[in-house]
């Protein structure tokens, strides 16, 4: 069993102010794979102090030599992505292939995209002759993460505010910490300052809400849940700090009926990705009534030919959800589905068969959903597909944008006008049509409940930042 209860503060691994320990469980067995250490309020402060001794060097490092250590970080990255890779195949139940490819592959996409931004990102610009905007690093950063996908949340967050000259504490979710520990020490092997980086372990009710309202932290960087979300910036209120969030989503995919079959597929692929457990994944399909009974026959195939199976396992199938809580909760809103008259037309309650233990669950589709049911309604976060009718444009509009979420909505139609004239309409932050996949360094974000911050390339550099203007700045 892996035993990692040290804290990565101040350039060195420390033992915990007091014993805490937490059992990480491995999601596609039930068992014990790690103990960890949950911090406490002396982990947090001693971290923050950190930090906050490292900001005003860090800040001063050239652009250059912040450069040259973040490709350093890369390269580590790269040669060591197997065991990055494992890490999280093993915390929260990505199978080899989606650790191997898309985990894995999330991060390294990402830190090189900051790269290619921060080389080019000017921190001044001229305002007029005279005067000069200058962007400023904010100063102490708190990274609170989730476990749904590790990589791509962490370095999200770490790098741009490692370029654009900010320090930080993370706090990785501890169901998934592992990942967060190894990347720890890919940043320790570069060779970053000692206090730019620090890591210690918790949970949100401890270290996330004691980073929360710390005095010393200038912002929170956070991803999960709406209601975190909301906890947190009522925590941060006080100290009036910055607060980035990247919450939670319940994503239309509208299919017009001149969509080709394969759209139909990629709409159940899609959703089932990752064991359902992403915040942008299309979980609501809103299906044209003209090819609404074929659309529901095909999601209903996939869904009866998706394999699900341990993590451990090489293939395309899809691994566990992460927890019992977490298998639990979708259990109760499958349920509540077919109580609330759902048809359902694929899976269904309990695990697949021929899986007694581990947190697996079905494959799920429910039919003739409306968008007042439960299951329109909350984020499930599992491989769960509701398919909704539609009549006209305008009322697949009305259904995408009754919710209280905003992160991606998707659309499947080959008529360019129309797909154009729908994403203005849509009311969310990321709007991914005919299945194609944003580019490098897009910015990542949603409206309304599902968040106020952008993540990635340069949008990603300045949620870090500072303005100020200067006058004067050249003679008169």
């Amino acid at each position: 069993m892996i035993e990692k209860r040290n804290f990565y503060i101040d350039g060195q691994w420390v033992a915990p102010a007091k014993s805490n320990d937490f059992e990480v469980i491995n999601p596609s067995t039930e068992e014990v794979a790690a103990v960890i250490s949950l911090g406490d309020q002396a982990d947090t402060d001693k971290a923050v102090a950190a930090a906050k001794r490292a900001f005003p060097g860090w800040a001063a490092v050239p652009k250059a030599e912040k450069l040259a250590l973040l490709r350093k970080l890369l390269e580590i990255y790269n040669a060591r992505s197997e065991e990055m890779a494992q890490a999280m195949s093993l915390e929260m139940g990505a199978p080899q292939n989606l650790a191997r490819v898309q985990q894995t592959g999330a991060g390294s996409w990402h830190l090189e995209g900051f790269i290619k931004a921060f080389e080019a990102f000017e921190f001044e610009r001229g305002y007029t002759d005279t005067e000069k905007t200058l962007l400023e690093p904010i100063g102490v950063t708190a990274l609170i993460t989730p476990w749904n996908w590790p990589m791509n949340q962490i370095v999200l967050k770490a790098v741009p505010a490692m370029a654009t000259g900010c320090t930080m504490v993370l706090k990785p979710s501890e169901i998934a910490p592992l990942s967060g520990l190894l990347f720890a020490e890919f940043v320790d092997q570069a060779g970053f300052p000692k206090g730019v980086f620090n890591l210690v372990n918790g949970d949100g009710a401890g270290v996330g809400s004691q980073l929360s309202a710390h005095p010393d932290v200038d912002m929170i960087s956070f991803t999960g849940s709406s209601r975190a979300g909301i906890a947190i910036s009522k925590a941060a209120a006080d100290s009036l700090k910055r607060v980035s969030l990247e919450l939670g989503g319940k994503g239309a995919n509208i299919l017009f009926a001149d969509a080709p079959e394969a759209a139909m597929k990629y709409s159940a692929v899609r959703c089932f990705r990752n064991s359902g457990q992403s915040c942008n994944a299309p979980s609501r399909l809103l299906v044209e009534k003209s090819i609404y009974d074929r659309a529901v026959d095909v999601v209903t195939e996939v869904a009866n030919n998706t394999h699900v199976g341990p993590a451990s396992k090489a293939g395309d199938h899809i691994g566990p959800v992460v927890s019992q809580a977490q298998f639990d909760k979708i259990q109760t809103l499958i349920q509540k589905g077919i109580d609330e008259g759902a048809r359902l037309v694929a899976g269904g309650t309990g695990r697949p068969d021929g899986l007694n233990r581990g947190y697996y669950v079905r494959p799920t589709v429910f039919a003739d959903v409306n968008n007042q049911m439960t299951i329109a309604r909350e984020e499930i976060f599992g491989p769960v597909l509701s398919v909704i009718p539609f009549e006209t444009e305008e009322e697949a509009i009305a259904i995408a944008n009754d919710t209280p979420y905003g992160l991606t909505n998707y659309i499947q139609t080959p008529d360019d006008e129309k797909r154009r004239r729908v994403a203005r309409q849509l009311r969310s932050g990321m709007v991914e049509t005919n299945g194609k996949g944003f580019a490098q360094g897009s910015p990542f974000g949603g409206y309304k409940q599902s968040g106020n911050g952008r993540e990635g390339g340069t949008y990603g550099l300045e949620e870090f930042l500072e303005v100020k203007a200067v006058s004067g700045w050249a003679a008169e």
